[in-house]
Parts: structure tokens; sequence; C-alpha cells
């Protein structure tokens, strides 16, 4: 009963772990890369339910609503699109997204939470939250954020890129 028990628990650990990919914040400031404003971003009802759902979770711990801004949507969906590509979640070229940012918004600092393969948007938000390093970029010193949720279409596995912006 006990190593099924924890066979159970490290299936879930494991399963977890594929799923959800830590986050990384970057405080540096913008040099090289340039970029236009992007002015237009089609939200989906997943992309809108998952915002609203991190600004429910933070006005109920005493914080601030974000707002969304396309750029910050449309990049990334610009990572959402490579990672599909790459068939992995990762967060490669971060740095280059969060210097175009603060770049083109003036954004002080930058912080990226990525999920695969969640089915709804309550269970993206939920095992963000139950991350802490994901938790604390939904908890944030942020003012300002953006999401895209892509499919890749052979797999039919979402990828998710949520961007936290302080401006």
């Amino acid at each position: 009963m006990k190593r099924n028990l924890n066979t159970l628990i490290i299936f879930f650990a494991v399963l977890f772990t594929m799923n959800s990919c830590s986050s990384d914040t970057t405080v540096e400031t913008a040099d090289s890369t340039t970029s236009l404003l992007v002015e237009n971003y089609t939200y989906s009802e997943l992309e809108l339910e998952t915002l609203d759902l991190i600004n429910k979770h933070r006005v109920s711990v005493g914080l601030k609503a974000l707002e969304k801004i396309n750029h910050i949507s449309s990049k990334s969906e610009e990572h959402d699109f490579y990672m599909i590509e790459k068939k992995a979640a990762s967060h490669d070229g971060f740095v280059e997204r969060a210097n175009n940012i603060k770049k083109v918004l003036g954004a002080k600092s930058v912080g990226e939470n990525i999920a695969y393969n969640y089915k709804s948007a309550l269970a993206a938000v939920t095992a963000w939250l139950n991350s802490p390093t994901h938790k604390e970029n939904i908890e944030g010193d942020f003012t300002h954020f953006g999401i895209a949720i892509r499919e890749d279409i052979t797999t039919g596995k979402k990828y998710y890129t949520n961007i936290f912006v302080k401006i």
C-alpha cells in the first residue's frame, strides 16, 4: 500500500514537472533590441479567461489587477509558435523578448510563465499557483501583462506564454 502511494506521488510530481516550467525574471536594461509596437491582437476566449483568473487571484490576495497590453501578447504568441516548432516548452529567447518589451514599452522589469499541454485556463493557472516560482510572477510587482495560447495542430497540445511587466 505504501509503495503504491509513493509511486502515485512520484507519478504526479513528474507529470506536473513535465507540464509546467519554472519562470524567469529579468531586470536588465534594454539595449539593442528594436521592434515596432504591436497595437492589434485578437484574444481567444481561453486567453481572456486565463488573464481573468490571474487577475481574480491577484485581487483576492490584495494586489491590483494587471492591464493587458497587445504588444506583450504578440511577443507571447511569437514564443508559442517557437515552442510549437521546437516541440518543447522552454524559455529560449526570454532575454530578447524582455529587452524588446523594455525598449518598446519602457518596462522596468519583465517576468514570464510558460505552460504546456493544459486543456483549460483553470488547469494552467492552478498549476502556476501551485508552483512557487510561477506564483511569484503572478503575485509579483507588475502592472501589465499579456498572454498567448496556441495549439500545435499536429499534436493538439496547447502552449501557453504569459509575460508580466512593470511599467
